[in-house]
């Protein structure tokens, strides 16, 4: 199996900065493609940025390139999501998934392991 743990949300106000973390465990040797998504109350779930094994590849999403950085440590077997100049539409549940492909893709049905989702509030 591969388990996977957020941690770092909280309550920050709009332009503070969050550093997410995203712990991989169990058969970590099989996971290559990893990205977060979100999803805020009544709404989809949506790709938020996602990272290649070798992180040379980093897509973003439109709304947040240039605020987010996503990056990975494979010797540690984690994955962060550094956010800065925060806003009130950041507000989400932030989760971090991961897959044995090797293209990072930007829809939910390219990861078969996820997290359980950590609160990021951003007031305004």
């Amino acid at each position: 199996q591969v388990r996977l743990v957020e941690s770092g949300g909280g309550l920050v106000q709009t332009g503070g900065s969050l550093r997410l973390s995203c712990k991989v465990s169990g058969r970590t040797f099989t996971v290559n493609a990893m990205s977060w998504f979100r999803q805020a109350p009544e709404n989809e779930r949506v790709f938020v940025a996602g990272i290649s094994r070798s992180g040379n590849t980093t897509p973003y999403a439109d709304l947040v390139k240039g605020r987010f950085t996503i990056s990975r440590d494979n010797a540690n077997n984690t994955v962060y999501l550094q956010m800065n100049n925060l806003k009130p539409e950041d507000t989400a549940v932030y989760y971090c998934a991961a897959d044995a492909r090797q293209m990072v893709t930007r829809t939910i049905r390219g990861y078969y392991y996820w997290g359980q989702g950590t609160q990021v509030t951003v007031s305004s």
